[in-house]
């Protein structure tokens, strides 16, 4: 079986109720899972296509579930307890889940009860690490 990741999304927009409680949170899983912060600014703060601002120009995003990308169990564990450490609350540790063999995963809510999760599907080969856009 072959699936193919990062042809589907753009971007994905978080509007936070208490930004500083969001920034100080996404950079603790960004650095967890071993990503940059690659935009940051007054009223934003964006981890490749997750982009997280204030609610300033709409309401607040709630109920979304967002799972990252964890290159082994570790990073999983690593996320898991930076979240909390950064004002996440549990939502599930890590460990097997029943979605498929191999599937490890740890799930944490964000300051404003988004369903964050990072998984581990097992071992695979990559064909890349990401998809690389330099425009024209």
């Amino acid at each position: 079986m072959e699936f193919h990741t990062g042809r589907l999304i753009d971007h994905v927009h978080i509007k936070a109720g208490d930004l500083e409680a969001s920034r100080r949170f996404y950079r603790a899983v960004a650095e967890a899972l071993g990503l940059p912060v690659t935009l940051e600014g007054e009223g934003y703060i964006g981890l490749d296509e997750l982009y997280v601002s204030g609610t300033a120009d709409g309401p607040l995003t709630q109920g979304l579930h967002l799972a990252f990308q964890a290159s082994d169990r570790e990073t999983v564990e690593r996320f898991h307890a930076a979240a909390i450490a950064a004002g996440g609350r549990d939502n599930g540790g890590p460990g097997e889940r029943s979605y498929h063999p191999g599937y490890y995963a740890a799930f944490v809510l964000d300051p404003d009860g988004n369903n964050i999760e990072a998984v581990y599907h097992g071992p695979s080969n990559r064909s890349a690490d990401s998809v690389v856009i330099t425009p024209a």
